[in-house]
């Protein structure tokens, strides 16, 4: 017998301290070796079971608390003593067997001879009387000194054996945790030294013939997994064990094949050393003319699906042999017997329907090889048609009959074809696709025939091979109608994708593939297009997908080529299909329900009990395969297939199988048969299918990209591929995101690691594409992070070789050829192979190695960061964490590194492209992607933006990209973008801002003042805005017909005013609206003209001119208007703001026969408020003079005849020139203009005598006052004050206190166009007093105040006018402070806080007048008017208030009833503001009243 000896851990406990220091027993030893020792035969076993139960017993408590108690094991007795381990801490001696001592001590041993034949008393006595002590210590060497070697290994090799044999016996045993411990023991025990556990079952079973079938199941199991464990086998032990596997194997029990198959594993086990023994013993069984038992086929299943149980090339002889044993039982179809019998077979249901047997699946695998080797095609056809003629409702009998015609397919082609079609044709065929509806289970047999059919074909096209090629469309077509035409469910899908998966390989495998043109190639992606679109888009628990992009990319290798529009679509639909799914959380989830559906119940068949099954370590032992430990589920939830352990699910009959791996089926029979998790694993493995599946998914469509990249290996074909990946790579999901990056970098990865691109050829999409992955670098996922860096990596490395060839070209000055695709693979002999120089990195000339530097760094910014975050490294950079082709020095450059360098090396093209691809991220509604774009913009344009092209595009597409940035500081960073173009670039963005400048909205805006940011740019920003306002071409008729009059030029000079118009109040613009008032001020002036001109509609517009009504409402006209409102007002001019304001004067502009007024009076406001911009408007006045458009000339000639009044006029223009001037005035086209030179000629300023005239004429003028009539009062007023301004600063002179006299007395005249007309007089005398020497006018002016300031109550709307003007000309004339505040109030106010300002304007500016100013307000009191009245009440009122002393001297006792009445009646007037205020008054008008009798 062989010795081998287990090791000590796995057999007895480890001694404690005190056993291993010294163990001192008394012992009876032979005293020579030659002595022949005892029979051990009974009382030994006896013995060492009694001692190994106790220690195993006490060693299992130790090492596994959890275990239940079995039996109560009794303690040694005194002549018994236990056995003691040796140290398991001591070394083995693998080179001789002299350590095997060390298992336990041989001094324990009792004397076997007198043990034997002696009473128990003698032995005793005999051990006292003869002592022999052996100390065992620490040294092996003294024990091998005073104990023979062979006793000691006799005696280890009968403890393990006795060990052994009691743990076979326990296999009887009942309770599944024993029974599972006791196998894992045994086991431990065969793979250190399986000879011993053989023969110790060898043994066990001749001891024990009448052992119950579940026992010797049970050691069937064992002894496999034994015999599977030995690396080498004896002929004994294969003879013995194959003769009681043999009669075994055919045995009927209680287990049924349950037991015959452990039994037939037996054998399977035994094959591994010796399978030729096995197989003749087999063939002689199939060979007997009567159809072997179902044993047999088993094993013979087994052998055909294993690859592990034959050595290299064994499997071919095996296969060989299987051929030759179905060529001799080809004789056996023609007997009834055994055909029928062969049918019943193949026909018989299985235990569960969704898996096969060995046997089940070795039979249709037989019986094909024997169809195969049949010469008589009426036979075949037969056969094949009775096969097809059985029921077709189960998954596996179809793939079984479709592998059988397949395999007949090899040398009958034509008559499976026949037999196919004839088949398809018949009336169960026919109706079942269309109409269907099961009524029996005879209808069931027929539903998925043409699943069956399509299997069929796709296994005639694996088994045939070189034949196949001329019936390759043929098949197709069938397979394609099939599809259409068939009843849509997952059995049809799933056979159809198996069927075209076996015919695509197929193909493929054959040389002469090439030379074909398949025409059914591009019908049949259609149709694996539309099973993709069908599939549901929120689950993944198929593997069609995977299967349907294999065969796409098969399909695509084959002649024809897809065209480019397929495709694209090809691209679009497999992307959709993977990139969309949802996360891989929600996919386990919903894998979860869909292998383990709630409220069902799973019936599981099993002929044994619980127990049995537990008793393997796998549950339930799988039928076929030899016995495996189960899977770890990290393993599973990790998504990783075991080696040689396939993952499968079994499904539904509605459904595919879940989570199955592409087979391929041409191998043998089997080849399907995968080891199927039950008992629990079903949720590990809902866990695993998922991200596994998707996993595989992926990798699929990566394959496809690549086989498009090897048929055509072209940038422009990588671009194209690319093109359709970035809407993916700019999705808002993450996931998404991060699926589209990692192909993409699989893609560049490929291509970096083969070179199929020609490196001559430019890379013309790299700026988009770096713009893409740049954005993704700063994406919040770290994995799309790393994957897009990882790319980054990539694609430098494929422009790193384009370097190297460009760069050889220039030393050798001779271009190579272009490659051809032979070429890529192969270089010429001889020819040295040239590899990347990395540095000197940055050489000039070659724009593609500018491109190598931005890539390098642009991929930094995050990078930094995310190190820092996460000290992880990448798992394909397992050295550092760097991207492959990237050193980290480069990845820890600053950003404003990247920011230069990137910009600098990118062709312009490129650069373009980055920024478009940049602008399209500011589109984006997630926040990381918005903030990158908007720093890449920055960073691009802020390098290299002086050289762009179409920047105007640019700037149009910021605008519309900026409505939908919501992140400040990325809007920024575009407002800052746009600041940096127009340095170089303000003409051109100024154009194109204002196309989306009407109106102006808030974005608009924005882009203005970044337009304008930097001083010298809002220069040039204003300048060019005030060009394109004067670009005023009116609009064509209506009738005009030609493309120009849809061309609304005029549109452009509105936006430059609206945006003018906006500009003026913004800090950006504030210093460059200063320097160019004079130009804007004139620009604008003719700017109002021109929209009088266009005489635009003002009525709302049809919805197709929505654009032009928008220009031409009534608030867009007004918008010249406003605009040069805003210019005043916003550049320090708002006296002559306020000229034209408190006179109601805009309303001049509004008209064309009234516009010369308003520019008139704007001008003499200017020179009447000695405006400091006169000279230089004067300076812009003559060239407009010139000007071809007349609205021009017109406002030059009305300013210039206005400004002869001023005295800076001569010092721009010469008395000469101004007549040279106006002389040329009078030959102008336009009659205004030469009406308005006139004028002008006639000014003071060219006749000094006609001053004094003019003043002559003042007397008679004043005498007209007092005519009856009214026009003629209004209209001598009037003249008046025309005389006045004409003597300009001459002035009246003596006669000024005439004409103030007069005028005031009409203040309180009844007719209301006589005090409008005094009033204004009045305020142009003041204004012809302005830096005079006043004397006595001064009395009339502070006497006019309060009738002045009264009379803004007036009824008539033309003297509140007049009034509120000439009070504001008197505040000037008088030199009072808080001008522009008096001005605000009188403009705009209206309010008790209004009359309380100028209330107390007046009485400050005035104190000495107090008295003058009180007694006209009491004089009021007596007005008819009631507006007046209360305004002097209120006046009055406030003077008690703050003054009541002085009141209460002035006032007379008439005076206080009178005051006394007023308030009365104020106490019912409506406001209730001055209805409290009167209460309060006359409260106080008491005490003053009171005051006043005292004194």
């Amino acid at each position: 017998m062989p010795t081998l000896t287990p090791k000590a851990s796995l057999l007895t406990p480890i001694p404690n301290s005190q056993e291993r220091n010294l163990i001192q027993v008394q012992v009876q030893v032979p005293t020579s070796s030659n002595q022949p020792w005892p029979p051990l035969r009974h009382w030994f076993w006896d013995w060492v079971e009694r001692e190994a139960r106790v220690r195993h017993s006490r060693a299992d408590r130790e090492r596994a608390p959890w275990l239940p108690s079995w039996e109560q094991a009794p303690r040694a007795s005194p002549s018994c003593p236990s056995l003691e381990p040796r140290k398991a801490s001591e070394p083995r001696d693998t080179g001789s067997r002299r350590d095997h001592v060390s298992v336990f001590d041989l001094g324990q041993i009792p004397n076997l001879s007198a043990a034997k034949t002696a009473p128990q008393d003698s032995v005793h006595k005999d051990r006292q009387s003869v002592p022999t002590t052996i100390l065992l210590h620490k040294s092996q060497s003294s024990q091998a000194a005073l104990v023979p070697k062979e006793h000691k290994m006799f005696l280890e090799e009968a403890y393990n054996a006795a060990i052994c044999f009691k743990m076979l016996r326990d296999l009887n045993g009942s309770d599944p945790l024993r029974l599972k411990y006791v196998i894992r023991k045994i086991k431990n025990i065969a793979y250190e030294s399986p000879n011993l556990v053989l023969e110790a079952i060898r043994d066990y079973f001749t001891d024990n013939p009448e052992i119950s079938t579940r026992h010797r199941f049970r050691l069937f199991q064992v002894l496999e997994t034994v015999i599977g464990a030995c690396d080498f086998l004896e002929e004994t032990w294969e003879k013995t064990f194959m003769k009681l596997a043999l009669e075994n194997m055919t045995k009927t029990t209680e287990l049924e094949d349950v037991f015959q198959d452990a039994a037939s594993n037996v054998l399977v086990a035994i094959c591994k050393h010796a399978w030729r023994v096995v197989a003749q013993h087999l063939e002689t069984q199939m060979l007997t003319g009567l159809f072997p038992h179902r044993s047999f086929l088993y094993v013979m299943g087994v052998l055909s699906s294993s690859e592990d149980l034959f050595k290299k090339g064994e499997k071919m002889c095996w296969e060989k042999q299987l051929a030759q044993i179905a060529a001799k039982s080809v004789q056996f179809l023609n007997t009834d017997v055994w055909s029928k019998e062969l049918q019943r077979a193949l026909t018989k249901p299985d235990r569960t329907q969704q898996e096969q047997p060995p046997e089940k699946a070795f039979l249709f695998y037989y019986y094909g090889l024997i169809l195969q080797a049949t010469e008589d095609s009426a036979t075949v056809r037969a056969h094949l048609q009775s096969l097809l003629e059985t029921s077709h409702q189960w998954p596996k009998q179809r793939e079984g009959m479709a592998l059988t015609m397949g395999l007949a397919a090899v040398r009958h082609l034509e008559d499976v074809w026949a037999v196919l079609d004839q088949f398809g044709r018949s009336a169960p065929i026919k109706c079942s696709p269309h109409i269907f509806s099961p009524k029996s289970s005879e209808d069931f047999r027929w539903k998925w025939a043409s699943s069956t059919i399509l299997l069929a074909y796709g296994q005639m096209a694996a088994k045939a091979k070189e034949y196949i090629l001329p019936w390759v469309d043929n098949i197709l077509s069938r397979m394609i109608f099939y599809f259409h035409y068939s009843s849509w469910d997952d059995t049809l899908k799933q056979s159809f994708l198996k069927g075209v998966l076996l015919l695509v390989r197929a193909i493929s495998r054959n040389e002469g593939a090439h030379s074909y043109e398949f025409s059914q190639a591009p019908e049949l992606l259609d149709c694996l297009m539309i099973l993709l679109e069908k599939e549901s888009p929120d689950t993944l628990c198929t593997s069609i997908r995977q299967q349907a992009i294999h065969i796409i990319s098969s399909l695509c290798k084959l002649r024809p080529p897809p065209d480019l529009e397929r495709k694209s679509r090809l691209l679009s639909v497999c992307f959709r299909s993977v990139f969309a799914l949802p996360l891989l959380e929600v996919l386990e989830k919903h894998t979860c329900l869909f292998l383990e559906p709630p409220n069902i119940q799973e019936s599981r068949v099993s002929l044994l009990p619980d127990d049995t099954a537990l008793a393997h370590p796998g549950g339930m032992y799988p039928p076929g395969l030899p016995s495996l430990p189960p899977m770890p589920t990290s393993t599973l939830a990790a998504g990783k297939r075991s080696p040689g352990l396939g993952v499968e699910c079994s499904a539904p009959e509605s459904g595919p199988t879940v989570c199955g791996p592409v087979q391929d089926e041409s191998v043998g029979p089997g080849s399907k048969c995968v080891n199927n998790f039950k008992m629990g694993s079903r949720t590990a493995l809902s866990q695993a299918c998922a991200p596994a599946l998707y996993d595989r998914t992926a990798e699929a469509l990566d394959q496809l990209l690549q086989t498009f990249i090897r048929q055509t290996p072209t940038a422009e074909e990588l671009h194209f591929l690319l093109s359709h990946m970035y809407f993916w790579l700019a999705s808002e999901k993450a996931h998404e995101r991060q699926r589209a990056v990692h192909s993409c970098t699989a893609l560049l990865k490929f291509l970096s690691q083969n070179p199929h691109l020609d490196p001559k050829e430019e890379f013309r999409w790299t700026g988009k594409l770096v713009g893409m992955l740049g954005i993704l670098c700063q994406d919040p996922d770290r994995a799309t992070q790393l994957s897009s860096l990882e790319g980054m990596g990539h694609l430098y490395q494929l422009l790193m070789r384009q370097k190297a060839v460009e760069a050889s070209e220039v030393e050798s000055g001779t271009p190579k050829q272009p490659w051809s695709s032979g070429d890529r693979k192969t270089a010429p002999a001889g020819a040295p192979e040239q590899a990347p120089r990395m540095d000197p990195l940055f050489q000039p000339g070659g724009s593609q190695v500018i491109k190598v530097k931005a890539l390098r760094l642009m991929s930094r910014r995050r990078w930094r960061q995310s190190v820092s975050r996460d000290k992880t490294c990448h798992p394909a950079f397992p050295e550092y964490p760097m991207v492959s082709g990237m050193r980290p020095a480069s990845l820890g450059l600053e950003c404003c590194s990247w920011e230069t360098e990137v910009m600098k090396r990118l062709t312009m093209q490129e650069l373009t492209d980055l920024i478009w691809t940049a602008i399209d991220g500011l589109g984006s509604h997630s926040p990381f992607r918005v903030q990158a774009a908007a720093e890449m913009l920055l960073a691009a344009i802020q390098d290299r933006g002086a050289k762009l092209d179409t920047v105007a595009r640019l700037g149009r597409a910021i605008h519309l990209q900026l409505c939908s940035v919501r992140i400040p500081q990325a809007k920024e960073h575009a407002l800052q973008a746009i600041t940096l173009l127009a340095r170089s670039h303000t003409s051109q963005l100024v154009a194109a801002f204002l196309d989306f400048s009407i109106p102006l909205d808030s974005h608009a805006f924005r882009l203005w003042r970044a337009l304008g940011a930097e001083p010298p740019t809002s220069r040039l920003v204003l300048a060019t805005l005030l060009a394109w306002l004067q670009e005023r071409p009116l609009p064509k008729a209506a009738g005009d017909s030609s493309p120009q009059s849809k061309d609304k030029a005029y549109l452009r000079s509105l936006a430059a005013m609206n945006t003018v118009h906006e500009l003026q109040f913004t800090r950006e613009f504030k210093v460059a609206v200063q320097e160019a008032y004079p130009e804007l001020l004139l620009a604008l002036l003719a700017q109002v003209h021109y929209i009088l001109e266009l005489d635009l509609p003002r009525e709302p517009q049809p919805h197709s001119e929505i654009q032009e009504a928008a220009v031409t409402s009534p608030q867009r006209c007004s918008t010249s208007l406003e605009a040069l409102k805003s210019l005043l007002s916003t550049t320090g001019h708002w006296h002559d703001f306020a000229h034209l304001e408190l006179q109601g004067s805009w309303e001049l502009f509004t008209t064309l026969p009234t516009y010369p007024q308003g520019v008139s009076l704007l001008a003499r406001a200017m020179v009447q408020n000695h405006c400091q911009q006169i000279k230089a408007v004067l300076g812009q006045l003559l060239p407009s003079l010139q000007s071809r458009e007349e609205r021009e000339r017109k406002v030059a000639m009305l300013i210039l005849t206005e400004f002869l009044y001023s005295p800076a006029l001569l010092e721009v223009l010469p008395k000469q020139a101004a007549l040279a001037v106006l002389a040329r005035g009078l030959r102008d086209t336009s009659p205004k203009v030469r009406v308005w030179s006139l004028q002008g000629l006639g000014n003071v300023l060219f006749h000094p005598g006609g001053g004094s005239l003019l003043r002559g004429q003042l007397p008679p003028f004043l005498d007209g006052f007092f005519q009856d009539s009214e026009p003629v009062v209004v209209r001598v007023m009037g003249t008046v004050s025309d005389v006045l301004r004409r003597l300009g600063a001459l002035g009246a002179g003596a006669q000024s206190l005439g004409v103030a006299i007069n005028a005031r007395s009409f203040f309180d005249d009844e007719r209301d166009g006589i005090r409008a007309a005094a009033m204004a007089l009045f305020g142009d005398l003041v204004a012809a007093m302005e830096g005079k020497e006043l004397g006595r006018l001064r009395a009339q002016v502070y006497q006019s105040m309060v009738p002045l300031l009264l009379h803004l109550k007036d009824h008539c709307p033309a003297v509140v006018t007049q009034a509120k003007f000439t009070f504001y000309r008197c505040t000037v004339l008088l030199h009072w402070r808080l001008r522009h505040t008096l001005f605000c109030t009188l403009a705009w106010e209206q309010g008790l806080s209004a009359r309380h300002f100028l209330w107390t304007c007046l009485m400050t500016h005035s104190q000495e007048e107090f008295h003058v100013h009180l007694t006209q307000a009491l004089s009021y009191l007596h007005s008819c008017h009631h507006h007046i009245k209360t305004w002097a009440a209120l006046f009055i009122g406030y003077t008690i208030c703050y003054h009541p002393q002085a009141v209460s001297q002035m006032v007379t006792g008439v005076d206080t009833n009178l005051l006394f009445c007023t308030f009365e009646d104020l106490k019912k007037d409506p406001e209730p503001g001055i209805r409290e205020f009167a209460t309060r008054q006359l409260s106080l008008l008491q005490k003053v009243a009171a005051t006043s009798l005292e004194h």
